[in-house]
């Protein structure tokens, strides 16, 4: 069945009292129960569904859209923990299945897991990968300092935050370079700084050079947009400036003479007013 775990447009068949038949491409149909009809379709009708096994693993068309889909990462939170492995969170009446033979590390309830959605073709039912090390790719020649990315935190370590980047390849932010909180689970915009040697991926949520100090004078301005007075200058805490904008205070002093230069703010002993 090519439509397990995807998303797929299938015409009505027919229709049960439990609901309706919707055609497969192989030929054979998939339930689709009465409590995903509005009641105002009709046969031939075509329904957009994602496929999956129930809970007696029987073949079930739902209009509900999971966290992921097949051969897809997600960061995913753990309901249940059993002797089998562990019931993961994602977006379905059935939790995804994480099976200890697939498990990089234990993990406990409440956690969140970096998962690949995978088929288990021995019983045609979708689980959970966290060994996700597999399924990364290694040519990060494709990247180059300054591109644009969408980065998913995954985890926390000593250096910073795991991120992966563009869906399939793995980078880094580093504790002491960010200046914005940062969770397992958060999906952000972010900035190549450097590709290593040894092809791994150093990440920022600033963009790179120039534009980073326009994008945070942006920023300043946005907040004198709000309130023309920003009791901030040069001498102030650094701490007290990442929480008001932030941003770190080498890159403050930078954005505050641009602006400054463009003749957009005034600077006095008390802060900055805008111009």
């Amino acid at each position: 069945m090519k439509e397990l775990g995807k998303i797929s447009q299938l015409p009505v068949n027919r229709f049960t009292e439990n609901g309706a038949y919707l055609g497969l491409s192989d030929g054979t149909e998939v339930l689709i129960p009465k409590r995903y009809l509005s009641g105002e379709e009709k046969e031939g009708d075509v329904l957009q569904v994602f496929v999956y096994t129930d809970s007696e693993d029987r073949p079930v068309a739902v209009t509900d859209r999971p966290h992921a889909l097949v051969d897809q990462f997600a960061v995913l939170e753990v309901k249940e923990v059993t002797g089998i492995g562990a019931f993961l969170e994602w977006g379905l009446e059935k939790d995804l299945l994480l099976p200890l033979s697939e498990m990089k590390q234990k993990v406990k309830r409440g956690d969140k897991v970096l998962v690949m959605v995978c088929i288990d073709y021995k019983t045609n039912r979708l689980l959970a990968v966290s060994k996700y090390e597999d399924f990364i790719l290694d040519d990060t020649s494709v990247f180059q300092a300054g591109q644009e990315v969408e980065a998913l935190v995954f985890d926390r370590t000593d250096l910073g935050f795991k991120a992966l980047i563009n869906g399939f390849y793995e980078g880094l932010f580093y504790s002491n370079e960010t200046f914005k909180p940062l969770a397992v689970g958060d999906k952000v915009k972010a900035f190549v700084k450097k590709v290593r040697e040894d092809g791994k991926i150093d990440l920022q949520l600033a963009p790179v050079g120039r534009q980073k100090f326009e994008e945070g004078a942006e920023t300043i301005l946005k907040k004198l947009s709000e309130n023309p007075f920003l009791p901030l200058n040069d001498k102030s805490d650094p701490s007290v400036i990442r929480e008001a904008l932030g941003m770190s205070k080498k890159q403050f002093k930078q954005c505050v003479g641009q602006l400054y230069k463009k003749k957009k703010i005034v600077l006095k002993e008390d802060g900055i007013y805008l111009a």
